[in-house]
């Protein structure tokens, strides 16, 4: 697809994602969402300064081909999903997650709260290109209202989904960093209302993010690791800007990775012969898991809808996935919504503390370390360019490859992936090993090949 990535559509607000092209998005989405039956469509946004004005532009555009809206306001991506869900209609979510403050962006939800699927969306891609947009007449336009309630609604499916009495007999002191975004409205009332004493950093809304950038890696988190030390909290929790991700800080305000803690929550879920779903950099910290649990693992190219896609499909043929996701703190339980919920992804890993520590729980998944890399550019034909270097030098190399999404080299004790991203110029290097050293070296052989061909 040439407009949908990954992960919707991003990009720079005002400059490549503007009101105009925002509302023709919510055009051509209306249309094909009105020709199934589909004419209410609800809008949710994250707390970026231009969210708003991309809102009040979605809204236009939807009114213009006949949908009624409702407008949820501020919310995660999550919350806005299970609204989609429990009243069974579609949604527009206004977000770009994790990207820096400049950016925004769409992302499209069906009536069953799940992102679209890629046929879909690809119909949505077809009316936006074609400009087929299936406008009415003046009085025929759809209406606007607004709800509140969506938000409150939210918590108390979370609370009604997890062990309520597990966490508050833990006595889990939380120290919670949602990075001045929509999670700052659920994620602290949650916490209260689970029993656990909540501190706080970065939870005023703001869309320029003062604090830190939207994206919970761990050079983000400096006020995170030392809220925690400073309050013998037992463990801190970051969202990332729509708070559909959850990374960890153990109780000595130490980073956990995003893979350990996935691994932790998938050896607490797998029973044998189940399945679970990872994208193509999945750790080695899971695979681990998997053979220990007698279970299997299903990989995808890297993006949420595409991990979705390969669930709904293993669940039609009779499959048990309790559990799936990647590393970067975007874990989904099937079983309780078919949607990454950072929220609830933390509020699960509160259950884990009422026999050890996150230190301890942490601990069981060690061994491996995990580098990354970014290399920008600067023009599609600059991207093609790194694209040819990373196939030549990946197919050079005398070693497994994975060609899934991007190339992955596998050499037994380390593997390298090198993909471009599906929502920012960059090519990102993945690698992991037993010692960082070699994690360095692959990550830094490869950054240096690209740096080479610019």
């Amino acid at each position: 697809m040439k407009v949908f990535g990954s992960s919707g559509v991003r990009g720079v607000a005002n400059e490549e994602l503007t009101p105009e092209f925002v509302g023709r998005i919510a055009m051509a989405a209306g249309s094909v969402f009105a020709a199934t039956g589909n004419e209410r469509v609800v809008l949710g946004r994250d707390t970026r300064t231009t969210s708003e004005l991309l809102v009040d532009s979605a809204a236009g555009g939807l009114a213009s081909v006949g949908c009624d809206v409702t407008d949820i306001g501020v919310l995660p991506t999550p919350a806005v999903q299970a609204y989609a869900e429990r009243e069974e209609v579609p949604a527009l979510m206004v977000t770009a997650s994790h990207n820096p403050p400049e950016y925004n962006g769409v992302k499209l939800i069906g009536a069953n709260g799940i992102e679209l699927v890629r046929d879909t969306l690809e119909q949505v891609e077809d009316r936006l290109l074609t400009e087929r947009f299936a406008t009415v007449q003046w009085d025929q336009t759809g209406h606007r209202r607004r709800v509140e309630s969506a938000r409150h609604s939210y918590i108390d499916e979370i609370l009604a989904a997890v062990d309520r009495d597990r966490i508050a007999d833990a006595e889990v002191t939380v120290a919670l960093d949602p990075g001045h975004g929509a999670g700052v409205l659920t994620s602290p009332r949650l916490f209260r209302e689970l029993g656990c004493s909540v501190v706080t950093v970065n939870a005023q809304a703001d869309g320029h993010f003062p604090g830190r950038d939207p994206e919970p890696v761990e050079t983000n988190l400096a006020d995170l690791r030392r809220l925690v030390t400073t309050t013998d909290a037992d463990l801190g929790i970051a969202h990332d800007g729509d708070a559909d991700r959850a990374i960890f800080v153990d109780e000595r305000g130490e980073h956990i990775e995003g893979d350990a803690a996935f691994a932790a929550l998938a050896a607490a879920e797998l029973e044998p012969g189940d399945v679970t779903v990872s994208a193509v950099n999945v750790s080695q910290r899971l695979v681990d898991v998997v053979e220990a649990c007698g279970a299997s693992l299903e990989r995808t190219p890297i993006g949420s809808t595409n991990i979705v896609t390969q669930i709904q499909k293993l669940t039609a043929e009779g499959e048990s996935v309790p559990i799936a996701g990647e590393g970067n703190g975007g874990v989904l339980f099937p079983e309780y919504r078919l949607s990454r919920d950072g929220a609830y992804t933390a509020a699960r890993f509160c259950e884990l503390l009422a026999d050890r520590t996150a230190s301890e729980i942490a601990l069981d998944h060690a061994g491996y370390v995990n580098v990354r890399r970014n290399v920008s550019y600067e023009d599609d034909v600059e991207r093609e360019r790194l694209l040819d270097v990373i196939e030549e030098t990946a197919r050079e190399e005398n070693t497994d490859l994975d060609t899934t999404d991007g190339y992955r080299l596998d050499y037994g004790d380390s593997w390298v992936l090198v993909r471009p991203s599906g929502t920012e110029p960059i090519i990102r290097i993945y690698a992991e090993a037993y010692e960082h050293d070699r994690a360095a070296e692959l990550a830094d052989w490869m950054r240096t090949v690209l740096l080479d061909a610019i």
